[in-house]
């Protein structure tokens, strides 16, 4: 089955250009790898699980203003989360020079007006509040909430994408939930989840 297939059999409500800007995105994400190394995912298989994990959440995440991305890499969820949600205002934080410019140059490119790329760790940036925080392969669950503590209030909600291990990472006291997919553990944090 094909990336487009599974994705609309998700019945995802994408914006009618994702399917093409998401070629673009891949086809200069292949061409950039080459040279830069932006990310493990080296072939179409895995760089299209990639892209159906990234997008997997729109069918359960709640209509948000803004988004901020934590160590968005090579524009896995951050990047693709604001090519299928062109009315939400998406920061994608990465810290890594080559990264971030293959960020920048995919916005300008794709003509993403939503997409705002900080080239900083997320512990430099000053303090603004999210509607959803997400962050995938960055680090551990207690750590995240440490580093999102600025950039949320008692209504954001944490989406962090994770592995089997998740269970192990969450307390009880935590209010959250998680989604769970074929390859993708989804946490979901939040005062009403």
């Amino acid at each position: 089955m094909n990336l487009q297939t599974e994705l609309c059999a998700l019945k995802a409500e994408l914006p009618d250009n994702f399917f093409e800007n998401i070629a673009k995105y891949k086809e200069h994400l292949f061409k950039w790898n080459k040279i830069h190394n932006l990310t493990g995912a080296k072939d179409e298989k895995t760089v299209d699980e990639f892209i159906y994990d990234a997008v997997f959440p729109v069918t359960f995440l709640p209509k948000c203003k803004n988004l901020l991305d934590i160590g968005t890499g090579a524009g896995f969820p951050g990047l693709i989360l604001a090519i299928a949600l062109p009315e939400t205002e998406v920061t994608l934080v990465e810290p890594i020079a080559k990264r971030a410019s293959f960020l920048q140059f995919i916005k300008a490119d794709l003509g993403l007006e939503n997409v705002r790329v900080v080239k900083k760790r997320v512990e430099e940036m000053p303090s603004e509040i999210f509607d959803i925080v997400t962050s995938r392969a960055v680090t551990d669950t207690d750590m995240l909430l440490k580093l999102s503590e600025n950039f949320r209030d008692k209504n954001s909600k944490l989406l962090f994408y994770k592995g089997e291990r998740v269970y192990d990472e969450v307390s009880k006291d935590l209010k959250h939930k998680v989604i769970k997919t074929q390859n993708r553990h989804y946490l979901l944090i939040g005062e009403d989840v």
